[in-house]
């Protein structure tokens, strides 16, 4: 049987400390107590990036992940109204291997039940979000099967993000998909409460609803490499 140290390593955990370390950040956000406390920081974060990795590992597995991004603490205030230097959060995102595929994973650490993973297309080119809508136009059966899909919905629920308020240039208001074409991003989220992400499941429970994402990334795949005739663009 392995010992505690090697089933750690195996299924990182996120650790109680992650949420009360961000609790104290969140009513002492400036940088002199974050100096003070750096050392604290430095360690949570090498156990959440062993986290992430993880995670990374595990899609692996099942899917093509050419880029992890972990998030570093510190906000860029430049062009923002808020000038709190850091963030009360971890993030990581992993992307799919392009060109052949598209879309990617995110995932959030927030105290306060303000955790959750996400997956889709937060901000699709200009090009690849006027495809996505011809092919709604044209056809939106596919696309609202894969929605219904009851794995699908029982994990990650509908569509959410942001929309234009009238139908885009070019596409009729009245078009049987416009509650479709009017997004302007197609993503899925799940929240988790701080006793989930600090369960010891959670990293499989993650993986499992990635998993479960797949066929509506290899049909949106396959959308962004073809044109509206069917024909390879890759």
């Amino acid at each position: 049987m392995l010992d505690l140290k090697k089933q750690i390593i195996m299924n990182p955990t996120i650790p109680k400390s992650v949420f009360t370390f961000f609790e104290k950040l969140q009513k002492n956000n400036n940088r002199d107590w974050f100096n003070d406390h750096k050392s604290e920081f430095k360690s949570i974060e090498k156990q959440v990036k062993g986290f992430y990795n993880k995670v990374y590992e595990n899609l692996n597995k099942h899917d093509d992940i050419d880029k992890i991004k972990i998030f570093r603490i510190y906000r860029d205030v430049r062009f923002s109204k808020n000038k709190l230097p850091y963030k009360t959060h971890f993030g990581g995102s992993f992307h799919r291997s392009k060109p052949k595929l598209r879309g990617g994973y995110y995932v959030h650490i927030q105290p306060n039940n303000e955790s959750f993973i996400a997956t889709g297309f937060w901000e699709p080119e200009p090009a690849d979000l006027l495809r996505i809508r011809k092919e709604f136009e044209m056809d939106d059966s596919e696309i609202r099967e894969i929605l219904e899909d009851k794995k699908i919905k029982s994990i990650w629920g509908g569509f959410v993000g942001d929309e234009v308020k009238m139908a885009p240039k070019g596409f009729s208001k009245d078009h049987k998909a416009i509650d479709l074409i009017k997004k302007k991003q197609y993503i899925f989220t799940k929240k988790f409460t701080d006793e989930e992400v600090l369960d010891a499941g959670f990293i499989t429970e993650i993986d499992e609803a990635f998993k479960a994402i797949r066929p509506y990334f290899d049909y949106m795949s396959d959308v962004l490499t073809t044109d509206l005739n069917g024909v390879s663009l890759i």
